[in-house]
């Protein structure tokens, strides 16, 4: 309340008027000023103590009533674990007494942003704000007189005490440290990052945005719809994917790369970029350029491996294969092999697009230096191991009909048909048996 008597009201600021220093020199302002603040500081050590001996006389009376006094003839180990229970709860009551620090008011603003506005409007909603804001100064001021009475006393292990609280503190997370601000730490890493992270440069925003806009339903080679033209020869499959590549590849030249290339001859694109950090600043660039470009050719390439699926066979190629005689011998043409090997051919070709793009720092000087768009080895592995066994999962069929074929044909083409008619001849024969 305001006509509450503080400290803090009963002793103003040290501050001498200034009708008393307007004659005096700097030094004497300063010996005034100090002796006042002794007197002060001794005045309110002298409050302080009377205050302790009204509470300890309190505390006294109310203990005692609580217990009384023991008689004489009490052995001296009781009554010394009595003095002990009333020094305990004088001391409890002493710190108990002591005044709190106030929860601040931004911490109470913040606690109160997080109600919903329409709940806190109108004259309901202001006093259940008033309710809640009292609520939790109160719970405050309690957890922090219970932190502190457990931080400073330890409550004896004796009979008599067993009502008196004392939950345990709840323990500081592990593996956190509160010792210092971590805010400064923060500001000198936020920093840092917009010092050496050149990623959030606003060139690299506009370099992703034309990555986005190109690339982002793009594909190197498209043969979804293969199986709607019908079956296709191995060579026709070799010569689609090969053209497809260099067109594609092309077509990203003139228009994505001359687009990079248009942004990095304006005096804008390296704004703010320190002269020690331009080569780090180029590197970040490739760095950018190359997981645009392999992010195309990995998607390119699951895009075909899927094709394959052997659950889903509504988007699966057909080939066109013939069924030979050559050389007495039945065989596919092409063979099961060479199918694989084309197959496998068109993610090789896909990893082959886009390895003669120049850097834009070597764009810029005259240099070789290529961007790394090169697919990484563990998708080439997965999309030919799994292109592999989608294959021999699909070729089952046709190998079936293949070696049924040449287990009931075979013997007429191989020249055990002829071996046998020649010896049928040479030996001697009824007239039924030639028939």
């Amino acid at each position: 309340p305001p006509n509450k008597r503080t400290l803090r009201t009963l002793f103003p600021p040290t501050v001498l008027p200034s009708s008393v220093t307007s004659g005096l020199s700097p030094l004497q302002k300063k010996l005034l000023t100090y002796r006042r603040g002794n007197e002060q500081q001794e005045m309110i050590n002298q409050i302080l103590i009377d205050r302790a001996l009204k509470v300890h006389h309190r505390t006294m009376e109310e203990t005692e009533q609580r217990y009384p006094t023991p008689p004489i003839y009490l052995p001296s180990t009781v009554r010394k674990y009595f003095f002990i229970i009333l020094n305990y709860l004088f001391m409890k009551q002493c710190v108990q007494n002591n005044p709190m620090i106030p929860i601040q008011q931004r911490w109470l603003m913040s606690i109160l942003a997080l109600v919903p506005q329409p709940l806190r409007e109108g004259k309901d909603g202001e006093l259940l704000t008033e309710e809640l804001l009292g609520e939790i100064v109160r719970d405050y001021e309690k957890s922090m007189r219970r932190c502190l009475l457990r931080r400073v006393l330890i409550k004896p292990d004796i009979e008599g005490l067993e009502e008196e609280d004392e939950t345990p503190l709840p323990s500081l997370p592990l593996g956190l440290d509160f010792s210092s601000s971590w805010h400064n730490s923060f500001i000198k890493a936020k920093k840092q990052i917009l010092s050496t992270l050149h990623i959030l440069h606003p060139t690299m925003q506009i370099l992703l945005d034309l990555g986005c806009a190109a690339f982002s339903s793009f594909l190197v080679v498209d043969f979804s719809s293969s199986r709607l033209k019908g079956p296709i020869s191995c060579k026709s499959l070799k010569t689609d994917a090969t053209l497809s590549c260099s067109k594609v590849e092309e077509e990203i030249v003139n228009t994505w790369y001359q687009n990079v290339t248009r942004l990095f001859t304006q005096k804008e694109a390296l704004e703010g970029v320190k002269l020690e950090r331009v080569d780090s600043f180029y590197k970040c660039v490739s760095v950018l350029m190359s997981n645009q470009l392999k992010e195309v050719l990995g998607r390119t390439t699951e895009a075909f491996v899927k094709l394959f699926d052997p659950e889903d066979k509504s988007r699966l190629p057909l080939f066109k294969m013939d069924l030979t005689l050559e050389e007495n011998n039945i065989e596919f043409y092409p063979s099961f092999q060479d199918l694989e090997e084309s197959i496998l051919f068109v993610v090789d070709c896909i990893g082959e697009t886009f390895q003669n793009i120049q850097t834009i720092r070597s764009w810029l000087t005259g240099g070789t230096a290529t961007v790394d768009a090169e697919l990484p080895p563990h998708i080439v592995e997965w999309a030919k191991s799994t292109l592999k066994k989608s294959i021999r999962d699909n070729l089952e069929g046709p190998k079936e009909h293949f070696e049924n074929y040449v287990e009931m044909y075979g013997w007429l083409v191989d020249g055990t048909a002829e071996a046998k008619i020649k010896t049928f001849e040479a030996e001697q024969h009824s007239f039924d048996e030639y028939t």
